[in-house]
């Protein structure tokens, strides 16, 4: 006589199995790729566990937790129990894992050549049509402490303004920064507005302690370096 064996929900698992209470108990590197996307997928349906639901993701495709960067929202809802909310979640922890390890890896660059900084803002600048004017902060050792869009527009003394930089050089923490922007033309060249907003900046940064290092301008596939050219104090 053949005997039916009750399948088990997650709430029926005991504790040391739930992936919540392990996490808890253990920490989640204690989770294997499963339980830990069970953890946001929260709730199974019929006949599987969150953490099954979960391994049915994982089994396809890359056999990994890649699967969540590769998979569309539609391939991930052809999976039972994975509706557009629960597809938008597991999408926007691909996009977290990735920005997160990105953002380690941008923390180990070292800004201290106008060339290096240029080519880490080239493919993010060149091709805008507008003008967009960046700060990018530094510690002492011109390590990468992050950067922030000011404006997109035409770069003027207003929306370029000193103020807007160094409220957010002071919130970094930073020890000198580097000013950034494009030319949709393509040509780097600094047009007067540019020398003023430069020269206004680095007077402010004087005054603050926060060391303007360098204005760089991005046009395609070539730039130009306030630094290089002299005309920033060494």
């Amino acid at each position: 006589m053949e005997i039916m064996q009750k399948h088990l929900t997650v709430k029926e698992l005991p504790d040391s199995e739930k992936p919540y209470e392990k996490c808890l108990q253990c920490g989640p590197e204690y989770l294997s790729d499963a339980e830990l996307l069970a953890v946001f997928i929260r709730t199974g349906i019929k006949g599987a566990t969150s953490i099954e639901l979960a391994q049915q993701i994982l089994a396809g495709g890359r056999r990994n937790l890649l699967n969540l960067y590769y998979y569309n929202y539609k391939t991930l809802m052809q999976i039972p129990g994975i509706g557009e909310v629960k597809a938008v979640q597991l999408k926007c922890i691909a996009e977290i894992s990735k920005r997160i390890a990105n953002t380690v890896r941008i923390q180990k660059t070292v800004f201290d050549q106008p060339y290096s900084v240029a080519d880490f803002y080239m493919e993010r600048l060149r091709h805008e049509n507008r003008e967009a004017f960046i700060v990018c902060m530094l510690d002492s050792k011109c390590h990468y402490l992050g950067d922030s869009i000011l404006s997109v527009g035409s770069v003027s003394a207003s929306l370029a303004s000193p103020r807007e930089v160094f409220i957010q050089a002071l919130q970094a923490q930073a020890v000198s920064i580097i000013i950034l922007h494009n030319h949709p033309s393509g040509d780097p060249a600094p047009s007067r507005e540019d020398r003023l907003v430069t020269q206004r900046i680095a007077e402010c940064g004087r005054m603050l302690e926060i060391r303007l290092s360098d204005h760089i301008i991005i046009g395609d596939n070539k730039y130009y370096s306030f630094r290089e050219k002299g005309l920033l104090d060494p």
